[in-house]
C-alpha cells in the first residue's frame, strides 16, 4: 500500500479522503477544527460542521459507512466491548483502504467512474441537489432552485458534494439514476447526545470488514443501458458495504489549479434494486410486496410523522397493518441490542432528507425527535394516541372546507393542530411510562385544539359572509362538535380507538 500511495502522490493535489484532514467539525468546547476520518474517535469531537445541512447528514452517513467498511463490530458482544473510542486502531484499519479514496489522479477515484469520461464539463453546480438543471435554466423557472452559484469548489467541498449527490441523488433526466433509496431518501440516526464517536458507533451495523474491491469505483462501472439492475450481495440483510458508497451517477471531477471547476457526466450509472439501507425506514404498498424507501414530506417533521419512522408498527400488534419497517439500526436499538438506553432524555433520533417533487427539491427537512425505549404494550398505546390525532385532524379538515377554500390553507391548519398538541403528547408518553392511561386526557386536548382553530376562523370575517355560506359553516361546526363527543361514524371510530365509552344517544338530538 505504501508504494501505491507514493506513486499516486506524484501528481498534483492528490487529496486522500482517508489519510488527509478535510472534514470540518465542531468540538464540545466550542472550537472548530478539520479532521481526518479516523479522528472522529478522538475526545472532544462533536459533530460535522459543513455550511450545508445536507452535507452534515451525508457526512454522518459517510463516517458510519467508513467504520462499517473497515472495522465493524462482528456482533452485539463486540459492539459492547468496543464502545470506548480507539483512534489509533481506527486509523490503522482505515489506512488499508486509502488506495481507494483518492479524489483525483490517474487511478481509481472516490465515487467516480472507473473509466475516463469524454465530453464537455458541466458547472460544479450540478453536484448540489438544489441547483437548477438544464431544462429549468432553459425555461427560466429556477425559483426554488438556484443556478450558477459556484465557479469552483475546494477539494474538500467537492468530495462532500460528490458523496451527498451519489447518496441522495434525485431524478436527473434520461438515464441519470436516483440513489439506491430513490431521490432524497429519509435518513434516521440514533443520537445518544454525546460525542461524535458515540453517535457513529451507535449506528454502525454488525458485520465483517469489507474487501476494497467491493467498492464500486474499484471496478468497471456496472451500467444500466440495457436495463441491468444491481442487487445486494447479501440478500438476507438487503445491503452490503455498497449501501454506503453507491454510484447511481457516472461522474468525473475536473480539476484546475487545485480546485474543482467542472464535472463530466454520462448517463446510465448503476441501477439499484432490492437494497435496504440500514439507516432508512421502508414500507410496503401491500402485504408481501417489495419494500420501498420512505421519503420526507415537505414542512416540519413532528409526531404526525412518527409511525413507521421512529415508532414501530409490528404486524403482530392489533392496530398495525404490518406494512412499515423502521430502519435496521432503530429496530436494533429498540430491541436493546445496542446497549442500555442510559439517561432516557439524552437520546434522540435525527430525521433528515430532501423533500422532493420528482426532480425538484422542495426543502431539506432536519429534526431531532426525543425517543425512549418502550415496551410493546406502551408502543401500542402510543400508536393509538397518534392515530387518534390523525382522526381528529381529519375531522377538523372536513369542518374547515366551507371556511378555507384551498387545500393549502387547510394544510396550514393541520400543521398548526399537530404543532399545538405536540407538547401534550410528550405528557401522555410520561403517563404511559408511569402506568396510567392518558386516553381521556388526550381526547380533551385534541377536541379543545380542533374546536379552538375552527372557532378562530369562524369569527374572522363573520359579518362579511353570505347567508348560504354561514349555513354551511354552522352545519360543519355542528358536525365537528358532535364527532368530537363521539357521535356519528367518525366519532364512534375515535372513541372506539381510544377505548372510551361513547355517550348515550338521546333521541333525535344525538
Amino acid at each position: 500500500m505504501e508504494q501505491f500511495l507514493s506513486d499516486r502522490e506524484k501528481g498534483p493535489d492528490m487529496m486522500n479522503l482517508i489519510m488527509d484532514q478535510w472534514i470540518p467539525v465542531k468540538c464540545t468546547d466550542g472550537r472548530r477544527r478539520i479532521i481526518a476520518p479516523w479522528q472522529m474517535a478522538e475526545a472532544g469531537v462533536y459533530l460535522p460542521d459543513w455550511p450545508r445541512a445536507d452535507f452534515n447528514i451525508a457526512c454522518l452517513e459517510l463516517l458510519v459507512g467508513l467504520v462499517y467498511m473497515a472495522d465493524p463490530p462482528a456482533d452485539e458482544e463486540e459492539w459492547h466491548g468496543r464502545k470506548r473510542p480507539e483512534p489509533e486502531r481506527l486509523k490503522e484499519r482505515l489506512a488499508s483502504f486509502a488506495p481507494a479514496f483518492f479524489l483525483l489522479g490517474d487511478g481509481p477515484r472516490f465515487l467516480q467512474d472507473h473509466e475516463r469520461l469524454d465530453g464537455a464539463p458541466n458547472p460544479v453546480d450540478m453536484l448540489f441537489i438544489d441547483s437548477a438543471g438544464g431544462q429549468t435554466k432553459r425555461n427560466n423557472i429556477d425559483v426554488m432552485v438556484h443556478r450558477d452559484r459556484y465557479e469552483a469548489l475546494t477539494l474538500s467541498e467537492a468530495a462532500m458534494a460528490l458523496y451527498t449527490l451519489q447518496n441522495f441523488a434525485p431524478s436527473g433526466g434520461a438515464g441519470n439514476r436516483t440513489s439506491m433509496r430513490g431521490g432524497g431518501p429519509l435518513v434516521t440516526l440514533v443520537d445518544p447526545g454525546r460525542e461524535l464517536w458515540d453517535l457513529v458507533w451507535l449506528n454502525v451495523p454488525f458485520g465483517r470488514p469489507s474487501d476494497m474491491k467491493a467498492l464500486p469505483w474499484m471496478r468497471p462501472t456496472r451500467t444500466s443501458e440495457a436495463g441491468q439492475v444491481v442487487q445486494p450481495s447479501d440478500q438476507t440483510r438487503g445491503f452490503d458495504v455498497e449501501a454506503f458508497f453507491g454510484m447511481p451517477r457516472r461522474l468525473r471531477l475536473v480539476e484546475e489549479g487545485g480546485r474543482i471547476t467542472g464535472v463530466i457526466q454520462k448517463p446510465y450509472g448503476t441501477n439499484y434494486a432490492q437494497w435496504q439501507h440500514p439507516l432508512s425506514p421502508y414500507y410496503r404498498l401491500k402485504a408481501g410486496s417489495e419494500l420501498l424507501p420512505r421519503h420526507p414530506r415537505p414542512g416540519r417533521f413532528g409526531y404526525r410523522n412518527w409511525l413507521g419512522v421512529i415508532v414501530a408498527q409490528p404486524a403482530s400488534r392489533q392496530h398495525s397493518d404490518g406494512l412499515a419497517e423502521l430502519a435496521l439500526i432503530i429496530r436494533e436499538w429498540n430491541g436493546g441490542r445496542r446497549g442500555d438506553a442510559g439517561p432516557e432524555d439524552s437520546f434522540s433520533v435525527i430525521v433528515a432528507g430532501w423533500a422532493m417533487n420528482n426532480m425538484s427539491p422542495r426543502n431539506f427537512i432536519q429534526s431531532r425527535q426525543p425517543v425512549r425505549i418502550l415496551s410493546v404494550d406502551e408502543l401500542d398505546q402510543l400508536e393509538t394516541l397518534i392515530k387518534a390525532a390523525h382522526m381528529v385532524a381529519e375531522m377538523l379538515n372536513r369542518a374547515l372546507v366551507p371556511l378555507c377554500s384551498t387545500g393549502e390553507a387547510r394544510e396550514i391548519q393541520r400543521e398548526e393542530f399537530y404543532l399545538k398538541t405536540e407538547t401534550h403528547l410528550h405528557d401522555c408518553i410520561q403517563k404511559i411510562v408511569r402506568g396510567t392511561n392518558p386516553a381521556s386526557f388526550w381526547l380533551r386536548v385534541l377536541s379543545r385544539q380542533a374546536w379552538s382553530q375552527f372557532d378562530v376562523l369562524l369569527r374572522s370575517g363573520l359579518v362579511d359572509r353570505p347567508m348560504k355560506e354561514m349555513e354551511k359553516i354552522m352545519t360543519a361546526g355542528k358536525i365537528l362538535g358532535l364527532e368530537l363527543r363521539g357521535y356519528g361514524r367518525a366519532g364512534d371510530l375515535l372513541f372506539t380507538a381510544l377505548n372510551i365509552s361513547r355517550p348515550e344517544k338521546k333521541g333525535k338530538t344525538a
